[in-house]
């Protein structure tokens, strides 16, 4: 015997392989009796898939929708199909209220995906790559709730972290990390992996001065996980169902979801007609500069390589999950992409093309991405998740592919009377709306501020956010009719000016629902600046036993604040006074919420004419990112203090008075 091992420690090891044995057999009998998790996707991935469909959040969604949410759960399927399956729901219907809870809806997903899923599940369970399932740690998610991720998942996520901070000094203690075992959560604790992602998806969005890296007590650590958590909000991410505890667990889901966001993010950041105007090669003869401009960023992506496609004269494809399995897409973009890149002294790159006559398609897979790695683009996807069509991965992969190398080639298609010169892209204000929504889980998600408003599905669920009642039975929800389309987003927008005007007691002179409708700037950015200061003050109100706040309230709050810490700074308002522009005001009033956390050698003192622009614009990042490191959820940018934007610097000021408030009130 090995006198290094114990024998107690062989009992162990034998004993967690007869449990290791013996899970592996409930599983499969829990396989064939239809109760165990979805094959490949995260059963997250179905919720938000529902919660997309069930703008209501009632709960259920109804038989017109049921197409719909098959297709967003990326598992199309013809109209009649969809009504056979319905006609025989109906018929097994106990409530016979033709309505489809999130549950139901599951039941009829994992029946269709049955034999698919359970031959799988049986290549996949000696793999790495399965579903982790997990009960809740809460008691309310003990009761019957279970959560689950995917192994691929987590393997793409760590491999792309370790790449991206493998020269981060601050995180060499954590990388790299171990893509086969549980690190990632663990690592994640100390919040620094998180800030570095941010920072990666959007530049500049936390001042790293601000960040700690040293002698990482549990209080810095949690310091660390509520500035990423602001932080994350603040480019859109949703949180609202994560803290600072759940991450410092690690909650693999929690961890998973969250890292999803900022990585997608990061990804999909540069795809947009704004940032390279050669996608407008991608338009079709009849199609607008606006047809494009409007496009998601998953739909741009799926323009963007079937045009290479055609290019190669292929067949295209209509989504990244079952179109991609068999590889044969991705070796023709990737010869495409080669082709386009030969005058490029950097990559003089020819495709071995030989991998398509491969039968094994897992090898094949195998043979694609090896052509995809000397492009440096071998990320996200094993040749497994290729041939199973992991969507979410797929998507990653492609957006990492456009990344480093988004030319359309000398072939692209020329479009005659399109100026683009009028081709800008969004306006601080603009993403800084955009964000706040995304945060709240307004869904679909909000690439574009005006052309997704149009048909006031968000602005209704803003709305609900702020506390004004929505009848849905009256909104007209997708699919809308080919014929009368218009008409029903023009009833919604309507709707929802009545509500402002009405019910949220907002100044919307001048403005129709058919402004809204038709994308207006300058109206749409009225409405949604309105509810964004309603939520805003919403946190007031709530801390004053529903008292309105007026912005006098805060502006006398902030100078009085000041005054009795004994700090120079005051201000007059918030619209025209000069010293907000060097940010002292703010930072001297962090310090005086929270005392002894600002680091005075990294500020810049001196009035408005002393400092230089440089100068208080590093002032303001670092004001911005000590607010949300507080526990402050600040959506302003550092611009907005230094060109005092009077909007942003009101939410800023009535955020950090929210926050000392609770924090006084607990």
């Amino acid at each position: 015997m090995n006198p290094g091992i114990d024998q107690r420690d062989l009992q162990r090891e034998a004993h967690s392989s007869r449990q290791g044995n013996t899970q592996v057999h409930k599983a499969e009998a829990a396989m064939e009796d239809h109760i165990t998790q979805i094959h490949r996707e995260d059963l997250e991935d179905l919720r938000e898939a529902f919660n997309k469909i069930d703008i209501d959040k009632s709960g259920f969604v109804s038989d017109f929708e049921l197409q719909e949410l098959f297709r967003e759960a990326n598992f199309s399927l013809p109209g009649y199909r969809v009504r056979e399956i319905m006609k025989t729901f109906i018929a097994g219907d106990t409530n016979k209220d033709e309505k489809i809870s999130f549950e139901e809806f599951v039941s009829i997903y994992q029946e269709l995906k049955s034999k698919t899923l359970s031959e799988s599940f049986r290549k996949s369970i000696t793999r790495r790559d399965g579903i982790r399932s997990f009960g809740g740690t809460s008691r309310k998610s003990s009761e019957g709730t279970q959560h689950s991720y995917s192994d691929e998942e987590k393997v793409a996520f760590v491999n792309w972290i370790n790449k991206a901070l493998a020269k981060d000094a601050d995180c060499e203690h954590l990388l790299p990390m171990n893509p086969n075992d549980e690190s990632l959560f663990t690592s994640v604790r100390d919040g620094l992996v998180l800030c570095k992602m941010i920072n990666l998806s959007q530049p500049d969005t936390i001042d790293e001065r601000v960040i700690n890296t040293k002698k990482l007590t549990t209080f810095k650590m949690t310091e660390n996980l509520v500035l990423a958590l602001n932080s994350a909000s603040a480019i859109g991410c949703m949180v609202v169902s994560i803290d600072a505890h759940d991450l410092m667990a690690g909650k693999p889901h929690l961890v998973m979801g969250l890292l999803w966001q900022i990585i997608k993010i990061g990804l999909f950041a540069d795809i947009e007609v704004s940032r390279n105007e050669a996608l407008i090669g991608l338009l079709k003869e009849g199609e607008k500069l606006e047809d494009i401009m409007s496009l998601s960023p998953e739909d741009l992506l799926l323009h963007w390589v079937n045009h290479h496609l055609r290019n190669a004269e292929t067949q295209t494809i209509s989504n990244f999950s079952d179109d991609i399995t068999d590889s044969r897409a991705y070796f023709h973009l990737l010869d495409q992409i080669a082709s386009c890149g030969k005058k490029d002294s950097k990559m003089r790159v020819k495709i071995d093309m030989s991998g398509l006559f491969e039968p094994d398609l897992e090898q094949r897979a195998e043979l694609m991405l090896q052509q995809a790695a000397r492009l440096d683009c071998r990320q996200f996807v094993s040749a497994h998740d290729v041939t199973s069509g992991n969507s979410k991965l797929n998507l990653a992969f492609v957006a990492n592919l456009y990344n480093m190398h988004p030319t359309l080639g000398e072939n692209q298609i020329h479009i005659n009377g399109i100026e683009t010169a009028h081709i800008v892209g969004e306006s601080k204000e603009e993403k800084t709306f955009r964000n706040w929504m995304n945060s709240l889980g307004v869904s679909p998600y909000v690439n574009h501020l005006y052309c997704d408003l149009c048909d006031g599905l968000a602005i209704l669920q803003l709305y609900e956010r702020v506390n004004v009642p929505v009848n849905w039975k009256r909104v007209n929800r997708p699919p809308y009719p080919m014929l009368g389309a218009k008409m029903k987003k023009l009833e919604n927008c309507n709707y929802a000016v009545d509500l402002g005007r009405n019910m949220a007691h907002f100044s919307l002179v001048g403005i129709g629902g058919d402004n809204i409708n038709s994308g207006s700037p300058m109206h749409t950015l009225a409405l949604v600046w309105q509810l964004m200061r309603r939520y805003t003050m919403l946190v007031l109100s709530d801390l004053g036993d529903g008292e309105k706040v007026a912005d006098q309230i805060i502006l006398n709050w902030v100078n009085d604040t000041l005054s009795q810490k004994s700090k120079d700074s005051q201000i007059s308002s918030f619209r025209c006074d000069d010293l907000i522009s060097t940010s002292m005001p703010v930072i001297d009033l962090i310090d005086a919420i929270a005392p002894n956390t600002v680091k005075w050698d990294m500020v810049k003192r001196g009035d408005e004419r002393a400092l230089r622009n440089d100068d208080k614009l590093a002032n303001a990042k670092y004001a911005i990112s000590m607010a949300r490191k507080i526990g402050a959820r600040v959506y302003a940018l550092p611009d907005d203090l230094v060109e005092v934007n009077p909007k942003m610097v009101l939410t800023l000021f009535a955020c950090l008075m929210g926050h000392s408030l609770k924090k006084h009130k607990r």
